[in-house]
């Protein structure tokens, strides 16, 4: 199972989600105040996501410690 801490502060925020996993890498897709959310993750030579969690009309790829800096920005969301 990957992309663990950002599945355990959704369902700490009772924020429904679907993941799946392929290839060894986790995908999360979610519904947030009804705007589509997705994670994607991806291995290229690095570990890295595409996500439009910080613009929902815009992916951006993230590399490095990804997970904290999506968590980071969830914290911040209001809790439902």
């Amino acid at each position: 199972m990957r992309l663990t801490r950002i599945r355990a502060l959704l369902e700490e925020r009772h924020i429904s989600y679907d993941y799946n996993e392929e290839d060894g890498c986790g995908s999360i897709d979610f519904l947030f105040r009804g705007i589509p959310y997705h994670i994607w993750e991806y291995h290229d030579g690095a570990w890295g996501v595409q996500t439009n969690v910080f613009n929902s009309g815009r992916i951006t790829d993230l590399e490095g410690d990804y997970e904290e800096q999506i968590c980071r920005l969830l914290e911040g969301w209001p809790r439902m």
